[in-house]
């Protein structure tokens, strides 16, 4: 049982104006919430509680805790948004109301399930990411929220936790993802799983647990080896294993026919050092040491995923001729793989709390906007604006949000991040409309491809451009992007509009 203590003993760092504001919302929602208790059996205030302790434990502000308290109180009570607006601000008021919008969201619809949802159903969803983009901490709740429920799945019946599950591994971790929280997708994945997929789960366990264990024993072995040699070379270090996610192992095994020998981050070793020389430093140790597979070195420290993931990647030939995965990232690189778009508030709040308490509570217009991992939503709901068939947009949202990614490059090396089974013509109007609209042809790699290839992890692709060339309305029937689809229409719309004059 979670308590109003152990939430305030959590955020201590506050000063007394926050903790105050926090001690009200929970007042009220406990007043109301009162008497009423989950299908798990417990007094339904430990909900929005648990919620809020784990807005706490990503660092966030008071009011972000406050709405996590309050926001089932519009949905599930007599009070109204004003009166919580009266009582604790238009900010809080504003999260909460996004919370519910996002309360409202069904995906799933009978055996088609994403594409079976209705009309309506759509709708709202163009509303969430319109509530998220106005501020994503709407979505931080809504993913505690999430989480807390899988944790109690149990207590639903079967049916339900299925949907949910299914809902959670469509929805809201790839959500997650996209706002660069991967240590939380990882969770909500691996408690969505059994209930959704219980066969293969259990398959899985069967299959893997043996290997874990072995995989760990060895791996204290190789840690005791690089601890020595970063202490030869004076370099402050952490060291951890890492066990790979149990549905992202599923994503990559059938990916790989269920060879579980193909898999080299079953387990892998986790550095992390202080500064961003050392990470160089560090790889060029372990690869003095051990032998790196050729096209396993990776260099996201250079090159950040769009989400703004850093680290280095490399696998090795280790003791014994085993291979294992070595992951290289500085602390702050770390909470920022760990938090994502939420990594602000930890730093600020959590991590350096002296220097921040007196803007724990922040002014209407001091909304902290993290353009890099918001930038996708702020595009979808510019675009949603134009679009007026709603399956248009559910089919782009799909593919935009829920899709695995692929990172390609440009020829000078900046990574374009896209929905896996983009094309050319996907990355031409990722880059610019004036390049889209006038592609001659398209190199990858150095060699001439069609526009329908489907672009792969780490293409380099350089597009050819001539004046003289125009869109295709075929291109339609081939882009997965938002984006493309958008200004391609766009182009055409301007040719009617200039040939009706």
């Amino acid at each position: 049982m979670v308590t109003l203590a152990d939430l305030l003993a959590k955020i201590d760092y506050f000063d007394d104006g926050a903790l105050d504001l926090i001690q009200r919302a929970y007042q009220k929602a406990e007043f109301h919430h009162r008497g009423t208790f989950r299908l798990s059996g417990e007094p339904f205030i430990q909900h929005p509680l648990s919620v809020a302790m784990k807005l706490a434990d990503l660092g966030l502000d008071c009011k972000t805790i406050a709405a996590g308290l309050l926001h089932d109180l519009h949905e599930d009570t007599p009070v109204t948004l004003s009166e919580i607006e009266k009582e604790f601000g238009s900010t809080i008021a504003k999260l909460v109301d996004g919370v519910s919008k996002l309360h409202k969201v069904k995906f799933r619809e009978g055996e088609e399930g994403l594409r079976g949802a209705r009309e309506k159903q759509i709708e709202t969803l163009r509303k969430m990411f319109i509530a998220i983009a106005g501020d994503f901490r709407v979505a931080l709740i809504k993913l505690a929220d999430r989480l807390h429920n899988l944790e109690t799945l149990a207590a639903l019946p079967k049916e339900k936790q299925q949907e949910i599950a299914l809902e959670t591994l469509e929805i809201y971790a790839p959500l997650a993802y996209r706002l660069g929280m991967g240590e939380l997708k990882g969770t909500l994945e691996d408690l969505a799983f059994p209930y959704a997929y219980p066969k293969e789960y259990h398959y899985l366990v069967k299959l893997v647990l043996p290997k874990y264990e072995f995989r760990k024993k060895y791996l204290e072995k190789v840690k005791k080896i690089v601890v020595q040699d970063l202490q030869k070379a004076k370099i402050e270090h952490e060291i951890h294993g890492r066990a790979k996610h149990f549905y992202s192992l599923y994503k990559k095994l059938k990916k790989y026919d269920h060879d579980l020998s193909k898999i080299y981050d079953l387990v892998a070793l986790r550095i992390i050092v202080k500064e961003v020389a050392e990470c160089y430093t560090t790889l060029g140790i372990l690869h003095k040491r051990w032998k790196p597979l050729i096209g396993r070195i990776k260099d996201y420290i250079a090159m950040p995923k769009p989400n703004g993931y850093q680290s280095l990647h490399t696998t090795v030939f280790c003791e014994d001729g085993q291979i294992v995965e070595f992951q290289i990232r500085t602390k702050k690189m770390h909470e920022q793989a760990e938090y994502g778009v939420a990594a602000h508030w930890y730093y600020t709040e959590k991590i350096r709390p002296k220097e921040f308490k007196e803007g724990a509570i922040r002014s209407e217009k001091d909304t902290f906007v993290p353009e890099r991992e918001l930038r996708w939503v702020r595009e979808l709901v510019k675009w949603q604006k134009e679009v007026k068939n709603s399956e248009d947009f559910f089919k782009t949202l799909k593919l935009d949000l829920f899709r695995d990614r692929i990172f390609v490059f440009t020829p000078k090396g900046a990574v374009v991040d896209l929905p896996e089974g983009a094309t050319p013509i996907d990355f031409a109007y990722q880059i610019h409309s004036e390049i889209g609209d006038h592609i001659l042809g398209v190199r990858v790699n150095g060699k001439m491809v069609a526009l329908n290839y489907e672009l792969q992890n780490g293409d380099i692709v350089q597009i050819l451009t001539s004046k003289k060339t125009k869109p295709s309305l075929d291109w339609l029937n081939l882009v997965k992007t938002a984006k493309a689809r958008t200004k391609i229409r766009s182009w055409f719309k301007k040719q009617d509009l200039q040939t009706n004059r």
